[in-house]
């Protein structure tokens, strides 16, 4: 699926076809600094029934958030230097635990999910654009 959006509030346009598209517990954010992966995670909480203020978790590397349909985790993997970093926060744990687990710079923890159904969103700029593709 791909969308092209220019406004703050076509993110919910994004949601509301993505979230029944939603099948696996994990999804994989990828953009450049500012391209909008924490704004789409909070439209997302938003529609999952989620009351907690979300944020970037750049500096707590996972944030937890509550859902009617249970714990979503959110994780920024871009401190992290190494794939033993990765472990080290028990990223498996929480992926075994979850309703849904969003990564934010997943490239380095990548390879080891190879074998696990996940979701892909990635976010473009181009110029004012935002281009979102959702596979």
């Amino acid at each position: 699926m791909e969308f092209k959006i220019s406004k703050l509030e076509e993110w919910q346009t994004v949601i509301d076809a993505i979230l029944p598209e939603l099948q696996h517990n994990i999804l994989l954010l990828k953009g450049n600094l500012g391209a909008g992966k924490t704004t789409f995670t909070q439209f997302l909480l938003k529609n999952l029934g989620s009351s907690d203020e979300v944020s970037s978790p750049t500096y707590a590397i996972v944030n937890e958030y509550d859902t009617p349909k249970g714990n979503v985790f959110h994780f920024d993997l871009y401190r992290m230097k190494n794939i033993n970093e990765v472990y080290d926060i028990g990223i498996e744990e929480y992926l075994d635990n979850s309703f849904l687990c969003i990564i934010e710079w997943p490239e380095i923890y990548e390879e080891e999910l190879v074998d696990f159904p996940h979701h892909e969103l990635k976010i473009e700029t181009v110029g004012e654009e935002r281009v979102i593709n959702f596979r």
